[in-house]
């Protein structure tokens, strides 16, 4: 698919669920937070047929996402109906790692390609403070289960924050000199304003890369083909190597390829965008997949040129992060 900027859409973000056993500070607020009910979401039925008419019209990528994915129960068989559409896309997942140590190996046998993890800090009081949660110990247990699992190339998602975690960096950079992991370190986003950190705890690109630098020298590494929003570097040597992702500093729109459904059924052309596209009714309807077709087309033409972050027009949305699917 192409959307009115030229850009070939072929990554399609898929959220599962809403629900959470994290509550991160900057994902979501510690309570009110209202689960969308059984009938609210879509059913993974009509997830995947979702999924099916979008690898019909070119998408050749597709992420699971929530919320927390692996909380909604049938994870693993869903992935595997994903993994033998067709077209054969690949699959990969994001999660926050709490109970990827008892599932890794079964994705990988379902058919799940790649994984992502969130983890904002190595230390457990930390941990706490920034999920009001605890369970590190289950995260790292879960990395090392990926790992054997052979999810790979494994990829630890960080958001450093300034005043928080950002002492941080150096120490996650560390891992990549002991394993072949990708360590990507995220540009905090402004998403909703119903977070736990104002906009300037961001802790921007280049201070982060200041950070790395103070490890080692960054020998940058070219990216070949189509690529996602990281900037990539590695240490001399190392198995592993460093992706920072300016999401608001050095914005990515210009490469975006993606659409993101959320687990009630809204097509959002943009992550930073207040607009959806409701595909719930027709997938309730009986819509046939020629329908399905054309609303996936539709909102990848009303994809915006770029986010308004940090612009006087720039709103939050009512959404957290959560809500979206990130």
């Amino acid at each position: 698919m192409k959307d009115s900027f030229g850009r070939t859409i072929d990554y399609l973000r898929l959220s599962v669920t809403d629900r959470c056993n994290l509550r991160c500070r900057y994902c979501m607020p510690e309570e009110g937070v209202s689960a969308l009910g059984h009938g609210d979401i879509l059913s993974y039925e009509e997830l995947l047929r979702v999924a099916r008419a979008a690898t019909v019209a070119g998408v050749r990528k597709i992420r699971v996402t929530g919320g927390e994915p692996l909380v909604r129960r049938g994870i693993v068989d869903f992935i595997g109906e994903l993994s033998a559409l067709p077209t054969r896309p690949e699959i990969s997942l994001t999660t926050n790692g709490l109970l990827l140590a008892e599932l890794a190996g079964d994705l990988k046998r379902a058919g799940l390609c790649r994984i992502n993890v969130s983890l904002d800090t190595l230390r457990e009081d930390r941990f706490l403070r920034i999920t009001r949660r605890e369970g590190l110990s289950r995260v790292l247990d879960g990395l090392r289960a990926a790992e054997e699992a052979g999810l790979t190339p494994l990829k630890i998602n960080m958001v450093p924050i300034a005043g928080e975690n950002a002492d941080e960096i150096v120490d996650f950079a560390r891992l990549t000199l002991r394993h072949p992991w990708e360590m990507r370190f995220i540009e905090f986003m402004p998403v909703s304003a119903d977070v736990g950190y104002p906009p300037e705890s961001r802790f921007p690109a280049a201070a982060i890369i200041e950070e790395l630098s103070r490890l080692g020298i960054l020998l940058p590494i070219s990216r070949s083909g189509p690529a996602g929003p990281a900037r990539l570097f590695h240490y001399a040597g190392s198995p592993g190597r460093l992706g920072v992702i300016p999401a608001v500093s050095e914005h990515f729109c210009g490469e975006c390829n993606r659409l993101r459904v959320t687990a009630d059924g809204r097509i959002r052309p943009c992550l930073f965008s207040t607009e959806e596209i409701d595909i719930k009714t027709a997938l309730r309807s009986g819509a046939s997949e020629e329908v399905l077709l054309e609303i996936l087309r539709g909102a990848v033409q009303v994809k915006p040129e770029r986010h308004r972050i940090g612009e006087a027009d720039f709103s939050q949305g009512p959404r957290g992060m959560q809500g979206i699917g990130g």
